[in-house]
């Protein structure tokens, strides 16, 4: 911003440069409540999923790929609820609405590792369970990118569907990365662990 003004006032265009500022200003406020509006939304209907038992019924459903992704967390771990939540809401593009089942995901996971390790060391340790979930969260398979399509509609777009197709190939080749990097780490690590007698 500093760097704006300066060049504005070297250039005489300091008032095109305030008047930017303001607008600016007036769209990161709009979008914010277009997006609060919406993140509000999800995070109910989440709640009412939770309180509904379709949280744990998720969950169930989603047994055989989580088993496969999180080999560490047995089925009765307590993150693994929270994990489908996020998966679930990151397939619908709710990226805001996945973060606080993320955030909840992550804190089980850490307990556990607290609990296992050894005081002193439990602060540093991240499992391998919990870096894949980061990956997958920035990879973030979208079939419906809905905070996407709210942006382009809050700016104008003629189509702001259009990004769909686009959007679900490009997540899903993020994510059939992500998936690939993650099981090949792990058996890095598996065969760095055991060592010839």
């Amino acid at each position: 911003m500093l760097a704006g003004l300066i060049w504005g006032t070297v250039h005489g265009n300091l008032d095109q440069v305030t008047q930017g500022l303001i607008e600016s200003s007036k769209e990161a406020v709009t979008l914010g409540i277009t997006m609060l509006g919406v993140l509000s939304f999800w995070n109910g209907i989440l709640e009412i999923a939770r309180r509904a038992g379709l949280i744990d019924w998720l969950s169930v459903q989603m047994d055989p790929v989580l088993d496969f992704l999180f080999p560490e967390l047995s089925r009765s771990h307590p993150a693994r609820g929270p994990i489908a939540v996020n998966i679930a809401a990151n397939l619908l593009g709710l990226g805001m609405a996945a973060m606080p089942a993320g955030i909840e995901a992550m804190r089980a996971m850490k307990t556990e590792t607290e609990q296992h390790s050894q005081p002193d060391t439990a602060e540093s340790i991240a499992t391998s369970s919990m870096c894949t979930f980061l990956i997958l969260n920035i990879s973030s398979l979208q079939l419906v990118p809905i905070n996407m399509i709210a942006y382009r509609s809050q700016y104008g777009s003629a189509e702001p569907a259009v990004i769909v197709g686009p959007a679900l190939v490009a997540t899903a080749l993020s994510t059939l990365t992500a998936v690939v990097f993650c099981k090949s780490m792990d058996l890095f690590q598996a065969g760095r662990t055991v060592r010839p007698r």
